[in-house]
């Protein structure tokens, strides 16, 4: 094995250099430089502590860890495929990383340990005898991986469906909270109103950006994140912003312009005071600033307010014209979002209907009677007779 070879390509990798300060390859790249070098207690250093690494990432294999790792990764060529593009000079120089990357994944570990052996002293051998091993193999290709970028995208918005937005960094949600569309109680007619407008942002069209507002527990978040389970929903990103990071969201939103996917910007929960940076943030967003807004994004937002704008008696006191702007600076935010779905609470029929449909789900076998006694008297303690209250009425029966 010419381990001064091998090392000699690895240092010359360009177009994924966003890999090379990962843990894994860290120490596999100081692993090849100590077998070319000859600095044997450097090699068995970094041998353990790439095994160790492989393992901590889940990897039984550095050709898994690999694989994986140029799937996702961020680097200039992924993107460029992704976005249909070419540049023979970035696509060479791909190539050329992906074959040093191969031949690195191919070195059996006994290969490694051997050249140690030849590096260290008699003292060390049963230690080299007893060290594990991982899985040697290439189980990735130049042609498979230009292929997936361009067909599926590349990068965590394309491995991730839910992200967090937190101190200017997109958070992966590798296992959101999604309810199905069955799984949802109640209020058809406003839910049907939001896929649509959904269907039509996946399809490519101008859409309106949606405020879901009314009582809490009426299930707005809910509908929200049931998106990502719609049948062709591949494409829809779902990242959750909260009030108090709406200031990076600008920045985000000229990242995501050209992408293929379609996101949704989602704000849960949303009330400001009318002197709030964040409600001028959202307002220049919601009506456009100097830069356009990506077709590819929209606002989702919640609240059980339907002006979003705390306001003071104090601002509504003064003559009428102070009290008329007062007014309209109110309602402006609101008024900005194409789409206002109301959620209010159910009528007294609608929600013993749902308390009696919740019981036979969860095999509840008290009388019809008796049942709506005590959901009546539940939600007169429990905040009102929501989807919510209904749930967690039968949940206290089961």
């Amino acid at each position: 094995m010419n381990f001064k070879h091998m090392l000699a390509a690895l240092q010359g990798i360009t177009a994924y250099q966003d890999l090379l300060e990962q843990p894994v390859l860290s120490r596999a790249l100081r692993l090849a430089a100590c077998a070319a070098h000859g600095d044997g207690l450097g090699g068995l250093a970094a041998y353990t502590s790439l095994f160790y690494q492989l393992r901590q990432a889940g990897h039984e294999g550095l050709g898994s860890w690999l694989a994986q790792a140029l799937r996702w990764s961020e680097g200039p060529y992924p993107r460029l495929c992704q976005a249909g593009g070419r540049d023979p000079a970035l696509e060479q120089a791909a190539r050329m990383d992906i074959s040093a990357f191969a031949l690195l994944a191919s070195v059996d570990c006994d290969k490694w340990l051997a050249r140690l052996a030849q590096l260290l002293d008699n003292d060390y051998q049963g230690v080299l005898t007893g060290l594990p091993r991982w899985h040697a193999g290439v189980p990735f290709s130049f042609e498979a991986l230009t292929q997936a970028y361009r067909q599926e995208g590349a990068g965590l918005l394309a491995r991730y469906r839910a992200f967090c937005w937190q101190s200017g960094e997109l958070i992966p949600v590798p296992h959101p909270d999604c309810p199905s569309q069955d799984e949802l109680l109640g209020y058809h007619r406003q839910r049907e109103l939001v896929v649509r407008n959904t269907q039509a942002l996946l399809a490519g069209k101008a859409v309106n950006d949606v405020l879901l507002y009314g009582e809490s527990g009426t299930g707005k978040s809910a509908t929200v994140k049931s998106l990502l389970t719609l049948p062709g929903s591949e494409q829809l990103r779902l990242i959750q912003a909260d009030k108090q990071e709406l200031d990076g969201l600008p920045a985000l939103i000229h990242t995501l312009e050209g992408r293929r996917q379609k996101f949704i910007l989602f704000i849960d929960d949303l009330a400001f005071d009318q002197d709030s940076m964040a409600y001028s943030v959202l307002k220049t967003i919601l009506e456009g600033g100097v830069a356009r807004r990506p077709d590819n994004v929209a606002i989702y937002a919640t609240s059980n307010r339907r002006h979003l704008v705390r306001q003071s008696l104090a601002q509504r006191a003064g003559d009428e014209v102070d009290r008329a702007e007062a007014i309209r600076e109110t309602t402006s935010l609101a008024d900005r979002f194409g789409l206002r779905v109301l959620f209010q609470g159910l009528d007294k029929g609608a929600y013993l209907a749902l308390v009696e449909e919740l019981a036979a789900r969860h095999q509840v076998g008290l009388p019809t009677e008796e049942l709506h006694r005590q959901a009546i008297a539940w939600e007169r303690l429990h905040g009102g007779q929501t989807p919510r209250s209904a749930l967690q009425f039968v949940r206290s029966l089961v």
